[in-house]
């Protein structure tokens, strides 16, 4: 994986992310509220932007001569990050607008991929020699 593809991820997860935000607060506010699924929406749009400025961060350690050891192991990081904003966000968006149950599963294998690629980070830490 490249640095730039992490870039346009993020902006890509951060733009979606507010303008996602920005339509379930105003054109879908009332349906969301009516269909108590206001915070599920809420919770969507808080792990994407939280995830999408982790991976703007990792372009930092990535582009970094002194990781370029690791630059493997943060591309897998970046990897499970976007697996799970996919699976855990847009099973979130898609069940706070009355998609199927069978959608509910779905949601915590997307945070399974988040933990695991905060994880894969931490042991990327501890591997390092760096202060």
């Amino acid at each position: 994986m490249k640095s730039r593809t992490l870039v346009l991820l993020s902006a890509l997860f951060g733009a979606s992310g507010v303008m996602l935000g920005a339509f379930g607060a105003h054109a879908l506010k009332l349906i969301l509220i009516q269909n108590g699924m206001n915070e599920v929406w809420d919770t969507a749009v808080r792990y994407q932007l939280i995830h999408a400025l982790a991976l703007f961060a990792l372009t930092s350690l990535y582009s970094n001569s002194s990781w370029a050891v690791f630059r493997h192991k943060l591309s897998w990081v970046a990897r499970l990050w976007t697996i799970g904003i996919i699976l855990f966000s847009a099973s979130l968006y898609l069940l706070a607008l009355g998609g199927p149950r069978w959608l509910g599963p779905i949601t915590p294998l997307g945070g399974v991929s988040l933990i695991a690629g905060w994880l894969l980070l931490g042991l990327v830490a501890l591997r390092s020699n760096h202060e």
